[in-house]
């Protein structure tokens, strides 16, 4: 671990000696940490191979990360080359047949293969898993509606093949875990309906479903901010989850920070530890999160 610490690029890391460091480490040893990762940091390779090492840190010091990712911009680079339309309603990707091909292509093969190769080459066990695999994550179409700005008549929205965890099967994660301590889950966001269909759901949704059936010590979720700001736009670096609803009235979360918000304070309410919203293209954001004293993004507690 020392050694490891005084590689790092990050001054404020690296002046964490291993005693300043080891409670953080004891508090989480054994305990289950849920990571959604996603945003430019997964595109950046360098962050990539250094999100990768931290990972097997993690693992090596006896904690339990499982990674759930996104994709987004990857998605949405093959449906511009294969010439499908999609269009976003509510900050959703309305999924048709043709664009849910794509989703389930690119997120289940590529994406996850290329976190996998990394985690493994920085010598860890990684194994690619999506939510289809053991009824890891089951899901309904999600729903929205809209008001008629004239008419103030609410309509419903269809997204296609967008969905919402409607279940958790931790059984396969459990097994991976059991038999073999090492093993590192790398979880795809495809969900499956009860009649079979497949389904698009939210990188942060899934995670929050994963990390509350896992009943994780800590849901984060790496974005491309600092956390949540306040409206002099100053880090926020705690809210209990009985205030989220206010911050998301009151205008102080706004576009994708509300579902991030949301999704941390539901975790936070079925079991989750805490939740932490933190900016992924820091180096080390994930260690520094853990191991220092006051983190590197929002606690929603």
């Amino acid at each position: 671990m020392g050694q490891t610490m005084t590689t790092q690029s990050d001054a404020q890391f690296t002046a964490r000696t291993l005693s300043e460091a080891l409670p953080y480490i004891q508090r989480y040893a054994g305990q289950t940490i849920v990571v959604k990762y996603g945003g430019h940091a997964m595109g950046d390779a360098s962050l990539a191979l250094s999100f990768a090492r931290d990972v097997v840190l993690l693992k090596a010091l006896g904690i339990h990360p499982v990674i759930v990712h996104g994709g987004g911009p990857q998605i949405g680079k093959l449906l511009d080359k294969l010439g499908i339309v999609s269009e976003f309603k509510d900050g959703l990707r309305v999924t048709d047949e043709a664009t849910m091909e794509v989703v389930e292509m690119v997120l289940s093969g590529p994406i996850n293969k290329s976190i996998v190769r990394a985690i493994n080459q920085a010598g860890g066990k990684a194994v690619g898993l999506s939510g289809a695999d053991g009824n890891l994550l089951r899901a309904e179409k999600a729903t929205r509606t809209t008001r008629d700005p004239d008419s103030h008549i609410e309509q419903i929205v269809d997204l296609g093949f967008v969905g919402e965890p409607s279940a958790v099967d931790t059984s396969v994660l459990n097994a991976l875990l059991q038999a073999d301590a090492a093993l590192i889950p790398v979880v795809a966001p495809v969900g499956v309906g009860a009649d079979g269909a497949r389904y698009n759901v939210n990188a942060d949704t899934a995670a929050g479903a994963l990390a509350s059936a896992l009943k994780a010590s800590r849901l984060i979720l790496m974005t491309d901010v600092a956390g949540v700001l306040d409206k002099q736009k100053q880090l926020i670096r705690e809210i209990p989850a009985s205030e989220v609803e206010l911050l998301i009235k009151d205008g102080t979360a706004v576009g994708g920070m509300i579902p991030k918000l949301e999704t941390a304070a539901q975790s936070v309410n079925h079991g989750v530890g805490a939740a932490v919203i933190l900016d992924g293209r820091a180096p080390h954001a994930l260690l520094m999160e853990l191991f220092t004293e006051h983190g590197a993004g929002t606690l929603v507690s």
